[in-house]
């Protein structure tokens, strides 16, 4: 049904419900009829476009070998791109071929616990067992501009001022400042007494120089001594005025017109005729659109390689630290040793604990039992990674635990835990992930890399590598309200389950 026809039907159901009604009166009802066409008219409301929604917000991974700052090899996983506030998936969004995640010139700004460390300028983009990456180089943080020099607020003589000023005091017997008073005029140098070392510059010559009008002040040289200037002239220039001074000098330097060089004609300007804005064009030169920039040199998934957190937005925004500050620094340890405790039973190190046996020894008196055995050690962690984070501003804190078993991959046991503290001081597990070596398609192995704003609400989310023995993902969760909540994974799709408790 068109707009017409629908703002007509309106109209005749509106018409037919006036006569029904014999309460409202013929200009209230000519009013509704022309408030319903207008609507008719415009069925939708307008809404005002947020300017501060971001635009694009990019989140990717830097994965490299070797020393920050100076990586060996590194490359650049993308994650996910926030366009009008839903997150896309950034390894295919708006890929042609490659993403607009990896496009050329594209920068992003390293982050370590929130806090910027470097930057990283993508150049080319390959692909890597199916999945696009990005290839660039790593640059150090520009170094902040020193403050100006504060500026000079101009004098204005005739402006009144409070602060106090220091004035020379006059004497009876000093000459006044004009120096025309008495009619005398050797009296109009007002200056300090002649020093008889200081140079005096006066023009050489004849008697005639010497002599001076009467009443002037003029020294005469008699210091032998004395720095004198003179005029240079020279034999050659009288007569032709135009010879420089230095040309017997054959050393000397001379500054020479050079030709015009002849403009190259060879490049290929656009037709005029073309309308088409794609249309490729011929240029004379070497070509460099297909030329890799940056060679890959990371491959594969060495163990020795580090992640970081890389975002890249056309906003600038401030910097928001995710460490967390305990009131207490004995609660950090004691929320640690619970949840490594929590990790011990999940990866099944600590066995049940034997049944106390009671050694009675008869006497004639009474009957002795013997203590009980301290217990054993904990077990260790290997790869234990324990970290602290404040999601938001007053959120409380929120842990992350990662570790494993030892032996060799097919027989290791992977835990990873996020917990908060509840009201009673005790660990509240939000999210626990255990696998093995066995089952890792089926269950990745959670790896914690960062938190980071992926929402661009001045709120973290944990971002985690979900590794797989044949295939990875990345995840991000947002912990709200005592809950651990899956907020995007990338692929296009999951594998694994995760328990909440």
């Amino acid at each position: 049904m068109s707009s017409r026809r629908f703002s007509n039907l309106l109209i005749g159901r509106t018409a037919l419900r006036i006569q029904m009604l014999g309460g409202l009166s013929l200009i209230s009802g000519l009013a509704l009829i022309c408030a319903l066409s207008a609507t008719a008219q415009y069925p939708g409301q307008l809404s005002k476009t947020d300017k501060d929604k971001p635009e694009l917000r990019s989140i990717a991974v830097l994965e490299w070998t070797g020393d920050p700052g100076k990586p060996k090899a590194s490359r650049l996983v993308p994650v996910t791109v926030l366009d009008g506030g839903e997150l896309q998936d950034g390894a295919i969004y708006m890929a042609r071929p490659q993403p607009l995640a990896l496009a050329g010139e594209v920068e992003y700004e390293l982050e370590k616990d929130g806090k910027p460390v470097g930057l990283f300028d993508i150049k080319n983009a390959g692909q890597e067992q199916g999945s696009w990456v990005g290839y660039g180089s790593w640059k150090s943080m520009p170094k902040p501009k020193p403050a100006p020099p504060p500026r000079l607020e101009k004098v204005d003589d005739d402006f009144q001022s409070d602060v106090p000023v220091l004035h020379r005091k006059h004497h009876a017997g000093d000459a006044p400042a004009g120096g025309s008073g008495n009619g005398d005029s050797s009296s109009t140098a007002d200056a300090p007494a002649a020093d008889p070392d200081r140079p005096t510059l006066h023009k050489a010559g004849g008697a005639s120089d010497s002599s001076n009008t009467t009443g002037t002040a003029s020294t005469p040289s008699t210091d032998p001594d004395q720095p004198t200037l003179h005029r240079h002239t020279d034999s050659s220039s009288s007569g032709t005025g135009s010879t420089s001074a230095s040309s017997d000098d054959p050393d000397r330097p001379v500054l020479k017109k050079t030709k015009k060089q002849p403009e190259d004609v060879g490049h290929v300007e656009s037709l005029p005729d073309v309308t088409d804005p794609d249309r490729p064009r011929l240029k004379r030169g070497k070509s460099d659109d297909y030329v890799l920039n940056v060679v890959p040199s990371l491959l594969g998934l060495p163990p020795d390689m580090q992640q970081a957190v890389a975002v890249s937005d056309a906003q600038n925004r401030p910097e928001h630290p995710w460490d967390y500050t305990w009131s207490n620094p004995d609660d950090e340890a004691k929320m640690k040793s619970a949840l490594e405790d929590i990790a011990r039973n999940a990866l099944g190190l600590n066995p049940p604990p034997p049944a106390p046996k009671k050694t009675a020894t008869r006497t004639a008196t009474r009957k002795t039992t013997k203590p009980a055995p301290p217990p054993p050690p904990p077990a260790p962690l290997q790869g234990e990674q324990f970290r602290v984070f404040e999601l938001s501003y007053g959120s409380g804190a929120t842990l992350v635990l990662q570790a494993h078993t030892a032996g060799p991959l097919s027989q290791e046991k992977f835990v990873t835990l996020v917990a908060q503290p509840d009201l009673y001081g005790n660990v509240l597990v939000l999210l626990k992930s255990v696998t093995d070596g066995a089952h890792l398609d089926d269950t990745p192995r959670m790896r914690l890399v960062d938190a980071v704003d992926a929402m661009a609400d001045n709120r973290g989310e944990l971002l985690f590598e979900l590794r797989g023995a044949t295939q990875r993902q990345f995840a991000l969760y947002r912990v709200l309200r005592g809950q651990a909540e899956k907020l995007f994974v990338t692929g296009g799709g999951e594998f694994g389950v995760e328990t909440s408790n």
